[in-house]
């Protein structure tokens, strides 16, 4: 089994460009599954085959993920992660029957994104005072929101990826796909001053990333999340909001504003359109609260 997982591992890296964090999921979730086999079947993990596990098998895991009450989202990530493994062992003739063709996953609870208003948004991106480290965190802020990039497309940024010029960025997004995002005048003039006047106060060697921490270096996901944090509990917002809350803001407050679905598809690299899809669901909520708020029968 370990010889084979090796083998899908190399095959996520290699030929479908994960990226290291989503490799990683993946392994914890088959090595979770190889424990409980191992102990029904009563034989080593070392001994285990592909053949060894079969419907019923796959059913019991279902049934002690959910006695182990994890979130709906957890099981069936676990599950997709196998039934990636069996996949690609039956497409590679390792084994002849897929165990996972009669499995049906639970269905996942359906979370609306959180976001901020439009006036919390500008509240945030408008926070950081004009010091070295407040300019660097002030253009952070200003180019999350401007482009609803995710956390690990900023921290990845280098300075050939930006051109202030035609004003667009080019991003490297999952899967490693590439894609270019339009910035505005004003996201262009905070990241103009950052690049010019403060980062070369605050890099150390021939770091080419964009934004740096204070030692000079890369800075990093968790890095961006404690200058959110910072400035959340400034201004007085929840301190639970993430990067990826800026990123839903994004596609919420263009909706709100009257982009089309499409549009905002290909700014934040959705492969498919059902994803961006639960933003039309957050801005029939807000309409409803308005509408509750401020009709005099409501």
């Amino acid at each position: 089994m370990y010889t084979n997982i090796d083998n899908f591992i190399d095959y996520l890296k290699l030929q479908k460009n994960f990226s290291h964090r989503t490799v990683e999921a993946y392994q914890k979730d088959l090595f979770d599954g190889l424990d409980f086999f191992a102990s029904l079947l009563s034989v080593p993990v070392e001994q285990m085959r592909p053949s060894d596990i079969n419907s019923k098998l796959m059913r019991s895991y279902l049934a002690h993920l959910q006695q182990r009450k994890l979130s709906r989202a957890t099981v069936a990530r676990r599950l997709a992660s196998w039934r990636s493994f069996f996949k690609f062992l039956y497409n590679n003739g390792i084994i002849f029957a897929n165990p996972m063709v009669k499995l049906v996953n639970p269905k996942r609870e359906k979370r609306l994104p959180k976001f901020l208003y439009e006036s919390e948004a500008q509240r945030l991106v408008e926070a950081p005072d004009n010091s070295p480290l407040g300019c660097r965190d002030k253009a952070l802020l200003e180019l999350l929101y401007a482009t609803g990039i995710r956390v690990s497309e900023l921290v990845a940024l280098d300075l050939p990826d930006l051109d202030l010029n035609r004003s667009y960025l080019r991003v490297l997004g999952k899967g490693s796909k590439e894609r270019i995002v339009p910035l505005h005048n004003q996201a262009v003039a905070v990241l103009a001053h950052y690049l010019q006047n403060i980062r070369p106060g605050l890099v150390q060697g021939n770091n080419r990333a964009v934004f740096v921490n204070y030692r000079g270096g890369r800075l990093s996901d968790r890095g961006v999340r404690k200058i959110i944090d910072k400035y959340c509990t400034l201004v007085g917002l929840k301190n639970n909001i993430s990067p990826h809350a800026i990123r839903h803001s994004f596609a919420t407050h263009l909706l709100d504003n009257g982009a089309d679905l499409r549009s905002v598809q290909e700014l934040l690299g959705h492969v498919s359109l059902s994803t961006t899809q639960i933003y039309t669901h957050v801005t029939k909520q807000k309409l409803k609260k308005v509408y509750k708020l401020h009709h005099p029968r409501a």
